[in-house]
């Protein structure tokens, strides 16, 4: 736009000092004092005004042009300074006015021309009317250009706003999967401990022997919680690996999960019902972390002699159900942090879980994993 009003100032300069011959010169420059003049500085000057006031400007410029011509002033390009402020203002989003104002403008010189001068020539007629037009259609194709600008620039902040939320939401579920994970792994094998720990304690002056296999257990169980916690810090530290050293705990393992809770004291009935077959890692992980669970709750809460695990293959699935004979639970039963846990791990690969107390007694956990 500064370009635009450099060009309409040289016209505006070089009608007030023609560089034609002095007498025409002059004559020229009498026909414009007063009125031409200030119609000219009228034209010119809301240029410098013109990305402030984009409207404003336009009527005042456009205006001053359209009067400057019907009235019988040398020809020069001031007529570009009303040009610059109609592309502005459509250029801009006003589209209903520069199109008023351009077409109006139009109309009216050639209306006035035609009743004082005589109707012009077709040619001259059509040349303005396409002058005009490209002007205003000049400037459509900038709004256009603007807009698709504004939109991409928004669709990017989008794109950009929505992988960051992404990343969070996916960062906040990896960090619920690993506490989960913690919880599993320090519940059961501290619980494991807590109840080796006692027993030794109590056998250790009247039985040492089997105060010794006590403590050979917590041994086993302290070993076994630091290799998974090392597993589970391993998964952290190595973010750049493209796999974990050591695969996750699963069904597998069912046979070594069920020593650690017969070293308690507590009798572990494994049932397998249907053709064992490689399940995903998803879904067997979450069934050993399951059975896991409930066996820590076993030995945590219930009081019973023995737990039965038993795993259900399916074409579509696998279940799991840990049920005891221990003493169940009091009315008002509320689920804690590990049930909720168990739940969240089977709901998360489309499955169900139902904790509750058995209807003989005791209390039994049953599962369902998709596959």
């Amino acid at each position: 736009m500064a370009v635009t009003a450099v060009v309409a100032g040289i016209s505006f300069a070089s009608t007030v000092f023609p560089v034609a011959d002095a007498p025409e010169g002059l004559a020229a420059l009498g026909r414009l004092l007063p009125w031409g003049l200030l119609l000219m500085v009228l034209a010119v000057a809301p240029l410098l005004w013109l990305s402030t006031f984009p409207v404003p400007v336009a009527v005042v410029s456009v205006l001053a042009t359209t009067a400057y011509y019907p009235l019988g002033y040398p020809d020069n390009l001031v007529i570009v300074a009303g040009a610059a402020a109609l592309f502005n203002v459509v250029s801009l989003g006003y589209r209903r006015t520069g199109w008023l104002l351009g077409l109006a403008q139009y109309l009216i010189i050639h209306v006035v021309e035609t009743v004082h001068f005589g109707a012009p020539r077709l040619g001259y007629a059509l040349g303005m009317l396409a002058w005009v037009l490209v002007v205003l259609v000049g400037g459509e194709g900038i709004r256009k250009h603007r807009e698709y600008r504004d939109m991409a620039r928004r669709h990017s902040e989008e794109a950009e706003r929505t992988r960051e939320e992404e990343a969070r939401r996916r960062a906040s579920e990896e960090r619920l999967k690993l506490a989960r994970e913690v919880h599993d792994v320090i519940a059961h094998h501290i619980s494991l401990i807590n109840v080796q720990a006692g027993s030794a304690l109590y056998l250790i002056d009247s039985q040492p022997e089997r105060a010794a296999e006590a403590l050979a257990a917590i041994k086993q169980a302290s070993q076994e919680t630091l290799r998974q916690l090392r597993a589970i810090l391993g998964v952290l530290r190595a973010v750049d690996e493209e796999a974990p050293r050591s695969p996750a705990p699963g069904l597998d393992r069912l046979e070594e999960l069920a020593a650690g809770v017969r070293a308690s004291g507590i009798g572990v009935r494994l049932e397998v019902v249907g053709t064992p077959r490689q399940l995903g890692a998803g879904v067997d992980a979450a069934a050993y972390r399951i059975v896991q669970e409930a066996l820590t709750n076993v030995v945590r809460h219930s009081g019973a002699g023995t737990v039965t695990v038993s795993v259900g293959y399916a074409p579509d699935g696998v279940s799991v159900r840990v049920s005891d004979d221990g003493r169940g639970c009091a009315d008002g039963f509320a689920p804690g942090n590990g049930i909720a846990g168990m739940r969240d791990r089977a709901e998360a690969l489309g499955g169900e879980l139902t904790a509750a107390p058995a209807p003989g007694g005791g209390f039994a956990v049953r599962a369902w994993l998709p596959d």
